[in-house]
């Protein structure tokens, strides 16, 4: 069984919650509940869980506090963080950015199971918890525009700057990142959720299958179909409808 504790200033919602986690992901089991930020942190401290399903907003502040705090006093998070959440549009990105599990209100059991089994594997693995210091970053500095990404992948949870990241490539349902002096990384989400993220960093859809950062295109070649050389080597493809799209940004550097 994995240990969980839930906090949520709304008890309806916590045995709602339960409810879910009993029918649909019985391996966890929760071992103590909260309703406020002070509450929390006492619970989390007292019984040390594997797991916390937290919700941003409560009445005494949000789970972001919560988790400063435990930092704060615990130089660092020791638990697999769950936000359960209303539609917040910055604090989403920022979870996406830190490779952080949210669940949306009301949650759904379909990816409620995603997230429990993504917390299996995870716990299996014995990560650590940077991408949590690199949320709480994010957050504190309460700007759009992040610097650095975390990416999940079969063998734990990595941290790179945005900067260095070359280029990404679909393979089905994942995401291959090419990475400046570094091992390219596989990542089990598709290639449109990261070019929905990356899109402000200055990165470009050429092809259903690349996304490539444009400080690292080295030559755009017409002839053959239109194609492009980034600084790593490689010849990427443009389908026909981006080329007009890449020619105009081109021109514009």
């Amino acid at each position: 069984m994995i240990n969980a504790v839930l906090i949520d200033d709304d008890k309806n919602l916590r045995e709602g919650m339960k409810g879910l986690l009993t029918r649909f992901a019985p391996s966890i089991k929760i071992i103590g509940e909260a309703d406020s930020v002070a509450t929390g942190i006492k619970v989390i401290d007292a019984l040390n869980p594997q797991v916390v399903f937290l919700d941003i907003q409560l009445n005494d502040g949000t789970g972001f506090d919560i988790l400063e705090k435990i930092a704060e006093k615990n130089n660092t998070i020791q638990s697999n963080i769950v936000f359960i959440t209303a539609h917040e549009q910055y604090a989403i990105k920022a979870f996406r950015f830190s490779a952080l599990d949210f669940l949306l209100k009301p949650v759904d059991p379909e990816e409620l199971q995603k997230v429990i089994q993504k917390i299996e594997s995870v716990i299996e693995k014995k990560n650590d918890y940077s991408h949590i210091d690199l949320l709480l970053e994010n957050i504190r500095k309460n700007v759009d525009n992040f610097k650095r990404i975390a990416l999940s992948t079969s063998d734990g949870i990595h941290l790179f700057d945005i900067s260095d990241i070359i280029r990404c490539e679909s393979a089905d349902n994942y995401t291959k990142f090419y990475i400046k002096d570094s091992k390219s990384v596989l990542i089990s989400k598709t290639l449109k959720e990261y070019e929905e993220l990356l899109k402000e960093h200055n990165f470009e859809r050429i092809h259903q299958s690349h996304l490539i950062n444009l400080n690292y295109l080295k030559s755009y070649i017409k002839k053959d179909g239109g194609y492009v050389i980034m600084t790593d080597g490689s010849n990427l493809p443009i389908s026909q409808r981006k080329r007009e799209r890449l020619q105009e940004i081109l021109k514009s550097i």
